[in-house]
């Protein structure tokens, strides 16, 4: 398929398509433990972006979702993965969703927690990874509870036993591992927000960009390429986003 310069050139003006990776929300991407090399759903996605497009690629490699939507927002990466948020939709166009998470909340064993709705008190603090989605949501929603950030994602759980929170908020699988890792934790049943992962170009870029981007994603669903990298990579508790 023949590709527009000017589309090349909109996604790619440095002529290879720099592509940020979260590896701090493990439904998307991981880092291998041998080769340090990032795989996962949003890889895969990158890859057969770059291949449809006819480009080399690199993978921007971040630890938290803030450092991605950053390389985004400031044109050092040309595009990325992000869940959809406003405050993030200011300088990222966001295609329609490609995953659905849920977000969760943890508590210890002995907390008298047992809904969702019971989070919100003045009394209660709750631990985030620094400018995730939960990070945004939360700070909108909750208006009783203290924030507390952790440093990324991933560190969520050993910053709420280190500072004795009272909740610690994430996606559904990380927070069930790190469970089962520390012992004398459990997820609250249900969800407090469904978060719907897309891809997303920095506004600036010319307006076709976006809209090949749109089209790819929901390409990538109706082929099958989708639901077969949540396979191939172990993924559960995820779904694949209805077509748009």
């Amino acid at each position: 398929m023949s590709i527009d310069p000017s589309l090349l050139s909109a996604f790619a003006p440095t002529g290879r398509l720099r592509v940020s990776i979260n590896v701090g929300n493990p439904i998307l991407a991981n880092l291998d433990p041998v080769s340090g090399e990032p795989f996962g759903v949003s890889v895969d996605l990158a890859r057969e972006l770059a291949r449809q497009l006819g480009v080399e690629h690199d993978l921007m490699v971040f630890k938290s979702a803030g450092e991605s939507v950053a390389a985004v927002s400031a044109n050092t990466a040309d595009v990325g993965f992000f869940a959809v948020d406003p405050l993030r939709g200011e300088a990222i166009a966001f295609t329609e969703p490609y995953v659905l998470i849920e977000g969760c909340y943890l508590v210890r064993d002995a907390s008298p927690l047992t809904r969702n709705e019971e989070v919100d008190e003045a009394a209660h603090s709750v631990v985030v990874g620094k400018g995730s989605a939960y990070d945004l949501y939360l700070t909108r929603a909750l208006k009783q509870a203290r924030i507390v950030r952790a440093p990324t994602s991933p560190s969520v759980v050993d910053t709420f036993l280190s500072e004795g929170a009272d909740v610690a908020a994430g996606v559904r699988q990380q927070l069930e591992g790190d469970a089962q890792r520390v012992g004398g934790l459990r997820v609250l049943p249900g969800r407090f927000m469904e978060i719907r992962q897309a891809m997303g170009v920095q506004k600036s870029r010319d307006a076709a960009a976006a809209r090949h981007l749109a089209e790819f994603v929901e390409a990538m669903k109706a082929s099958g390429f989708v639901a077969d990298a949540l396979k191939r990579h172990g993924i559960e508790g995820a779904a694949v986003a209805p077509l748009a």
